[in-house]
């Protein structure tokens, strides 16, 4: 596609010219003009700042406002043009996006499962397969989100994702509400659509985009990750994910991991054992925090834990006397 003329403006040399033009009435000889520099003569009259009288064989300056006003028309009209062909662009392109969606994964089976070691490489190549997902990514994730660097430099690419219908679900371990950075991530893509569980059974690391390849640990350091295309094992794992999500508890997580403004935040558990030293009820307290019974049972088997304590009631009592000691 041609530029417009006014894509380039006058040079120095071309504007000193123009302003001998004027210094001499605004009319000089064609020929005299040429002969003192050809090239900026033309391009003048190509900008519309010059303008030849054939019959009289002389050039007239022309007032800059009109070649401005033309230039600038110009210029809108050719971005208006290009701002429509960047909308038709998709569909320009949407047979061949059919095309490549209609495309059976490759049958070869040394490329079906594909092993990528480095924790660096790992990342790099599940980022590229985020940024290539189009309706959903379905993980397990034993413990938090992950680094807060990491998820901001997601979060542009996630928002967008799930504005434009793609879905995402995640499942965490319960000690995920007592991480802070993952209670902010877990929020803000609520807000967009994002759903999020919490599971008390033990899991393992888990990733799959559009249900078309997984990724999973291929060592028990997580220094290796083996990525499968097989169909077969990739609706395996699928589902294996759908058994976790339906067992996984629904997290109220600003409820979970916000206090009110002003107010100090208060770990998840510290919230449990409290309400347990008011002679609350487990479900009564996952009713309370908005979280799941299995989460609340977690967070009271890892307090009994803290406090050494065998049974509930024995729980209740301890955190009843370390709340009169603390006031």
């Amino acid at each position: 596609m041609s530029e417009p003329s006014g894509a380039a403006l006058p040079t120095e040399s071309e504007r000193r010219l123009y302003q001998q033009v004027l210094d001499q009435g605004g009319r000089v000889s064609f020929r005299e003009a040429v002969e003192q520099d050809p090239t900026g003569v033309l391009r003048l009259m190509e900008l519309g700042l010059l303008q030849h009288d054939a019959a009289e064989q002389a050039l007239t300056a022309v007032n800059p406002r009109a070649v401005s006003d033309r230039i600038s028309a110009e210029l809108r009209a050719e971005g208006t043009r290009m701002l429509l062909r960047a909308e038709e662009m998709p569909t320009l392109l949407e047979d061949l996006t059919h095309a490549y969606d209609a495309t059976p994964r490759r049958a070869d089976r040394s490329s079906v499962v594909q092993h990528v070691d480095r924790s660096e490489q790992i990342r790099l190549r599940v980022r590229q397969l985020a940024s290539e997902a189009y309706e959903e990514e379905l993980s397990l994730h034993p413990g938090g989100a992950g680094p807060a660097d990491l998820l901001e430099d997601a979060l542009d690419r996630t928002r967008r994702f799930l504005e434009r219908g793609g879905t995402i679900r995640t499942v965490y371990e319960p000690t995920a509400l007592l991480d802070a950075t993952t209670v902010r991530w877990a929020e803000r893509l609520t807000g967009w659509g994002g759903r999020f569980r919490t599971l008390s059974e033990p899991f393992s690391r888990l990733l799959v985009f559009d249900r078309r390849i997984a990724v999973v640990p291929a060592s028990a350091d997580n220094s290796s990750a083996a990525f499968i295309e097989d169909p077969a094992v990739v609706s395996f794992l699928v589902a294996a994910f759908e058994r976790d999500w339906e067992r996984a508890d629904l997290v109220q997580w600003r409820a979970a991991g916000h206090e009110p403004e002003g107010e100090s935040v208060v770990p998840v558990h510290e919230q449990v054992g409290r309400l347990l030293a008011q002679g609350l009820t487990q479900k009564t307290v996952a009713s309370r925090l908005g979280l799941g019974e299995r989460t609340v049972a977690a967070h009271i088997s890892r307090l009994r834990e803290l406090h050494d304590a065998e049974t509930l009631f024995q729980l209740g009592w301890q955190m009843r006397g370390a709340g009169e000691q603390g006031d």
